[in-house]
């Protein structure tokens, strides 16, 4: 009994074992710019400034104050950092002009410079699988309030005022624009698991594997995406028979995209169809003429056979699973298949077959992004092994064919490839990622993307600095307050 429930919970262990065929490493600028971004285009602090005039049923006017209104939002300054096995701190720094009609009669104006921070907890959404910032613990920091009445007033009553106030405006109008932004960037989230076409082969979908995880430098999201062909099966990802890892040689609070080779043979077992090919042009690029006449300089019984030249037909078929394997600064396609050669008759004629090679031949890879997908070049490696499956004109030397069929492969069917690879392969779509700008780097068992932002030389958006030194309200008299708005106690 005990054997059998050791077998069960290994064989559970196992299936629950899901190594990722992409990461995805999101540092401090891909986060600052989504944060900002969101900031900038949904204009949520001026929307939240409008409804704290509009009057909403249930509630109470404040004491001493009608006319509520709230002007003149600061472009905010954002700061984040990264909070391990949580989220992401945010802090907010703004200010603004609150006015209306205050308790000595006349029109009154409080210039308040404010931090707003919050705890941005990253989760997984159940139902779509998606990553999801929920905030957490929202508080409005007051660093300094200027107001337009009487500094003879100071600062007894106006500090109960202010804090009275304050108290009541500041929180319920500043936090929810904490949820609104965090909204906006879960958004872009949407399509990242979406199916996505490979030609009209299949599809890919980039499937969390488990809930981001969140150290001091980074987050870090694993992806075991699925690999679809276009009548329904699901090709497998072979096992890397090694943890993925990012190199430690980037810069830091930069992101990266890794790609496995394992998710890269499976993707490319998507196109294996399209590099089974059949050449049957007599000229090509720089080859001499495709003859039997040509052929016989090589295999003396091919003359003996057609003495009168024909054209040539070559097939050459993948007949095995093809695999992308990866060393540091080079990436390799292996090819393993048939060669068969023709000699083409009279029209209506069936092809006369001369003989079969059984092939195996690597291609070098070069990678390159158009699109947001995932282009691949390749060029002729080495023709590995080339032995002789049957033949019709009798028994030959196949080695003497080495340097015509490396000729052929490397003119005839690269180009062919090439072609096919054009409709390149779909990268993650997440958080509006324009990979333009990113720079591909080969490692062990796998493509890095090194996501850049920005060109070398490009100006970059000012650091953010402390309020203090940034927000500068004008007027007198200043109120300082020292505690947070949502904890000041109005009496």
């Amino acid at each position: 009994m005990l054997r059998i429930l050791c077998l069960v919970l290994c064989g559970l262990l196992t299936t629950a074992r899901a190594d990722p065929g992409a990461l995805l490493r999101l540092g401090m600028d891909i986060m600052n710019r989504e944060v900002q971004n969101a900031m900038d285009e949904s204009h949520i602090l001026e929307k939240m400034a409008a409804e704290a005039g509009k009057k909403r049923p249930g509630m109470k006017p404040i004491k001493g104050i009608t006319n509520l209104k709230v002007k003149d939002v600061q472009l905010p300054v954002i700061t984040l950092n990264f909070v391990p096995e949580v989220g992401i701190f945010q802090c907010v720094s703004t200010g603004m002009t609150i006015t209306g009609k205050s308790f000595m009669g006349g029109n009154m104006e409080i210039i308040v410079v404010l931090n707003i921070t919050a705890t941005n907890r990253l989760l997984q959404d159940e139902e779509m699988g998606l990553p999801m910032f929920k905030s957490e613990g929202c508080e409005v920091i007051l660093v300094s309030v200027k107001t337009n009445l009487p500094s003879n007033m100071l600062p007894k009553v106006v500090n109960k005022f202010l804090d009275s106030t304050l108290h009541k405006v500041l929180p319920g109008l500043m936090c929810p624009a904490i949820d609104a932004v965090l909204g906006y960037v879960n958004k872009k989230w949407a399509n990242v698991n979406a199916p996505m076409p490979v030609g009209q082969m299949g599809t890919v979908k980039y499937v969390l594997t488990s809930i981001p995880t969140t150290t001091a430098s980074y987050i870090q999201v694993d992806f075991s995406p699925v690999v679809q062909q276009h009548e329904g099966s699901i090709i497998q990802l072979a096992d890397a028979g090694e943890a993925l890892g990012f190199p430690e040689d980037y810069a830091e609070g930069s992101s990266q995209l890794l790609l496995s080779a394992a998710f890269l043979t499976a993707e490319l077992a998507l196109l294996q169809k399209s590099f089974d090919v059949n050449v049957q042009d007599t000229m090509i690029g720089k080859l001499p003429p495709q003859t039997t006449e040509t052929l016989a300089r090589f295999i003396p019984e091919v003359a003996e056979a057609y003495p009168k030249w024909k054209p040539l037909v070559t097939q050459i078929r993948i007949n095995k699973p093809l695999e992308v394997t990866m060393k540091t600064g080079k990436s390799l396609l292996h090819l393993h298949g048939t060669l068969e050669m023709f000699a083409a008759r009279r029209p209506g004629k069936a092809l006369a077959p001369l003989f079969l090679l059984e092939t195996h031949f690597n291609l070098k890879i070069q990678y390159s992004v158009r699109e947001n997908r995932l282009q691949m070049s390749t060029s002729l490696d080495r023709l590995l092994s080339l032995s002789r499956g049957s033949s019709s004109i009798g028994a030959f030397n196949e080695k003497e064919l080495t340097g015509f069929i490396t000729d052929f492969l490397q003119e005839a069917y690269i180009p062919a490839i090439n072609d096919a690879l054009q409709v390149g392969l779909p990268l993650p779509d997440f958080l509006d990622m324009n990979y333009n700008l990113v720079e591909l780097n080969i490692v062990e068992n796998a493509l890095v993307l090194d996501l850049k932002l920005h060109r070398p030389g490009q100006d970059l958006p000012a650091s953010c600095l402390h309020t203090t030194n940034r927000l500068h309200a004008v007027g007198e008299p200043t109120w300082s307050p020292t505690t947070r708005a949502a904890s000041l106690d109005e009496e």
